[in-house]
């Protein structure tokens, strides 16, 4: 398994403010599968993504990210970590205003020991003509097609998507997920993506549903769906 997540639990606050977030879980994704996380707002959804992409910390349990336990990593390999290994997506595409597309996407680019080849990519999101606008000038899901680029660059094993449609109408919705379809096709990433949209999930292998910061459901899809045929 690409992804072992063991009995994790994570909790914020003290006294009254004390929230339990995630409370027990454990699950695994297989390498190249497109992995759903359903649930309602303040299930545990995003913190879940968190701790897996290193970007927060369990209370306890184990997180096995391809053979490596990330969790107990110092903060310098918790970062060697992302850099090396891991793609974030997010709802808000967190451009840098005064780069171009780009620019924007050279950022991680030279992150990368083995990046990908940048017009191939430029190319693959419909970029090109693009590629020397700010992101003022954009578009919402061009802005987000930047974004995309910018996480893919990296060629990582890993994609974590948080909300990726949340800010986009239907139309623009879809075109992101065929994107990532094809992505997951071409490039064999494995991807986890939250999201609220329940149509998401007809198209993946994987779709886990969580309440209440533990997994209530968890399925597996045999015949996933095209995303250019979801119905909204």
């Amino acid at each position: 398994m690409y992804i072992q997540v063991k009995n994790i639990k994570k909790s914020y606050g003290q006294g009254s403010s004390f929230v339990q977030v995630l409370d027990g879980i454990s699950t695994q994704v297989k390498e190249g599968q497109m992995c759903v996380i359903l649930g309602p707002s303040g299930s545990g959804k995003s913190t879940f993504l968190n701790v897996v992409g290193g970007l927060d910390t369990v209370d306890s349990g184990s997180i096995t990210i391809a053979g490596k336990e990330i969790t107990g990593l110092k903060p310098g390999e918790l970062s060697d970590y992302r850099r090396d290994s891991l793609g974030f997506v997010f709802q808000f595409y967190n451009l840098i205003p005064n780069l171009t597309v780009r620019e924007n996407i050279e950022v991680c680019h030279y992150l990368s020991k083995e990046p990908l080849p940048l017009n191939e990519l430029l190319q693959t999101l419909g970029l090109t003509e693009h590629q020397n606008k700010f992101p003022s000038q954009l578009s919402g899901g061009q802005q987000q097609r930047c974004a995309l680029a910018r996480a893919l660059i990296k060629n990582p094993r890993l994609l974590l998507c948080d909300e990726p449609t949340g800010a986009l109408d239907s139309r623009t919705a879809k075109e992101i997920l065929i994107l990532l379809e094809e992505i997951n096709l071409k490039y064999g990433t494995t991807m986890l993506i939250v999201t609220h949209n329940d149509t998401i999930k007809s198209m993946v292998h994987k779709v886990i549903n969580i309440r209440d910061g533990q997994i209530c459901k968890e399925s597996e899809n045999e015949n996933p769906v095209h995303a250019a045929v979801l119905e909204w």
